[in-house]
């Protein structure tokens, strides 16, 4: 085993590998950028040397740098961690070229896995089932067309450079072909710097079956069992689980065999998994699930398989990188219970799942039986700069609807405040009548989108607590406080949450509420089912609250400006795109709220902004 490791990523999976590094022996190097000087992970590893501005392509994104803080540090190892230069083929060989052990996959495996097209004809030649589809060489747009209608429609273009679901396109009949599929090659462009595209039949009701395979350099390839991904929302993972609902020991052999026979055909060596799209319009059918992809990497949901199996993964990743010959035979590996991850993500759901930042003045996780793998703690500030994800929730359990009962139970208890998060979302969809069935797809959320968003408005419950929280901040006795004859004697609190107020009458004896209150100075947040509700007393006159607005159109969150679509003087109409930002790897268009003109234009491509800035101002009419 070698003696120390330099972790090349951050936050919830830098403090896991740590773990694991510390428990084996080896020392643990973090390399960290300025907006992580104060998190967690830097202080737990072993070392910690800076490389670089809050930016990921300034810091992280560097094979350089982190190359010259390895020769520092005189680290013995890199592990990428995911995301990042986790599959950066030449990241890997400068790795290996330099002398250092690299935690992962041959590049040469890599390379065959990065191109969908590439890959998918390399796992026909295996005799792996694939989606069926076109990838030929012909990427001519009459070409296209004729293979598209062929298929039948409805029909996905795919980015052959493709990745968390951009350059994809459904299209649903032959007259909308030429348009998607010229949306689809720029899409492919700006981001991949590749127009190629293939197509494939589009599951009317898919499910995303992945399987974890783990090989070595001995020639040995093994699998260990199936996980459910398909609660997605905008092609981005939200909750996983092992094994897969629904999947019958017929089935699983078939995907898990496929898995290996996938593996072996690139000579894998490392943790990687194949991701397959299932047909579940009929149940799962083993005649029904084909090769979708290899993410030629250690998975965010990788906890599960290690909940459901008892193996450490990235123990399993050290020890195959330094040589030694996998850890168990197949036959050697079972599969006990059922396992559940929940993606815990800085985000307010009420605002369209716009990412949430700032410091994390409370923050408390809690449950029966809970794993919980956090990127923060208590006073941590979270950032535009990195992917929202702030924590992962993890319950192993006998069954899956006790699994599902324990961490839906976790999510709605989470305590976190100011950051908006998905928790409150997150245990509505885990106690869902048709999730605790199985009756999953990729399309579930988007189906049930009203349901899982619940009423976001304060109980009755919520605020009581609000209001007896106020009383004991000033020690007022309720019993001699607004005495009526013939009435029991009750008190008024009046509380104010943003632009509303309300009036709480409370009777005494006051006793102990059931929620969980935290008071700061004015300030009074009550915690009710994975929601935080702020409070004060109302001080001013609330109908002064809601101002008219202006036509000022504001940055709704700290990001980066990638373009301005208008210039001073240009007449608009109400949904017309304005401004394009980008934060925490989230795109989003500023539209025009009413038709009128650009009077003001402060927004300027490149530039970094804070949330609430003027980026320009508009006026009604022409």
């Amino acid at each position: 085993m070698f003696s120390s490791v330099l972790i090349a990523n951050r936050g919830e999976i830098s403090r896991r590998i740590i773990r694991t590094a510390r428990r084996l022996g080896v020392r643990s190097v973090a390399v960290y950028s300025a907006a992580d000087a104060t998190a967690p992970f830097v202080g737990e590893a072993d070392q910690a040397i800076a490389i670089g501005p809050a930016a990921a392509r300034e810091s992280y994104l560097l094979p350089e740098k982190i190359l010259a803080v390895a020769r520092e540090s005189r680290a013995a190892a890199i592990h990428p961690g995911y995301g990042f230069l986790s599959e950066n083929a030449d990241f890997a060989q400068a790795v290996m070229d330099a002398g250092l052990v690299w935690i992962g996959p041959r590049p040469a495996s890599i390379r065959a896995m990065g191109l969908k097209d590439a890959a998918k004809e390399l796992m026909i030649k295996a005799g792996v089932p694939t989606t069926p589809g076109y990838l030929g060489a012909d990427q001519s747009e009459q070409k296209l067309q004729v293979e598209a209608d062929r298929i039948g429609y409805p029909v996905l273009i795919k980015a052959v450079a493709g990745g968390g679901g951009k350059g994809m396109r459904k299209v649903e009949r032959a007259a909308d072909f030429a348009a998607a599929l010229a949306s689809c090659r720029r899409e492919a462009a700006a981001s991949f710097g590749d127009d190629r595209v293939l197509l494939e039949i589009y599951v009317t009701r898919p499910r995303h079956i992945e399987v974890q395979v783990f090989g070595d350099g001995h020639g040995n390839a093994v699998h260990l069992f199936e996980r459910d991904c398909s609660l997605q929302r905008r092609h981005q993972k939200v909750i996983e689980e092992a094994p897969a609902p629904g999947m019958t020991d017929e089935v699983r052999a078939a995907v898990c065999a496929a898995a290996v026979k996938a593996a072996k055909a690139v000579d894998y060596e490392g943790a990687g998994t194949i991701e397959f799209i299932a047909d579940a319009s009929q149940g799962l059918r083993g005649d029904r699930v084909w090769f979708m992809e290899m993410n030629t990497r250690l998975q965010v949901e990788h906890p599960v398989t290690e909940a459901v199996t008892g193996q450490d993964l990235v123990e399993w990743q050290f020890r195959v990188a330094a040589g030694e010959a996998l850890p168990l035979r197949q036959e050697q590996i079972f599969c006990s219970g059922h396992a559940i991850e929940a993606r815990l993500y800085a985000e307010n759901p009420e605002t369209g799942f716009l990412p949430s930042i700032g410091k994390l003045t409370h923050f408390k996780l809690s449950g029966q039986d809970v794993r919980i793998d956090s990127a923060v703690e208590q006073g941590s500030e979270v950032t535009p700069f990195y992917d929202p994800m702030i924590a992962k929730l993890i319950v192993h359990a006998p069954n899956r609807a006790t699994a599902a009962s324990r961490l839906a139970a976790a999510c709605r208890g989470a305590e976190i405040w100011p950051v908006k998060t998905n928790a409150a979302f997150l245990g509505n969809a885990l106690s869902h009548a048709d999730f605790v069935a199985g009756d999953v797809d990729t399309g579930f959320i988007e189906a049930r989108l009203e349901a899982l968003l619940g009423n976001a408005a304060a109980s009755a419950k919520v605020l009581e607590a609000a209001a007896g929280a106020r009383l004991a901040v000033h020690k007022i006795p309720p019993a001699l406080t607004g005495f009526r004859l013939n009435a029991p004697p009750h008190v008024e609190v009046r509380l104010q949450q943003g632009a509303e107020t309300h009036t709480v009458k409370l009777t005494p004896p006051l006793h102990r509420m059931s929620l969980s209150v935290a008071t700061y100075d004015d300030e009074t947040v009550v915690f009710e089912a994975g929601r935080a509700f702020s409070f004060t007393e109302v001080t001013t006159d609330a109908g002064a609250q809601g101002a008219v607005s202006d036509g000022a159109v504001l940055s709704p969150m700290p990001g980066h400006i990638l373009s301005v679509a208008v210039a001073e003087g240009d007449v608009v109409t109400k949904g017309s795109p304005l401004v394009v930002m980008e934060a925490m790897k989230m795109e989003m268009t500023l539209t025009a709220p009413f038709d009128g003109t650009v009077v003001e234009l402060t927004a300027k491509a490149g530039e970094r902004v804070a949330e609430g800035v003027v980026l320009l101002r508009l006026v009604a009419g022409e």
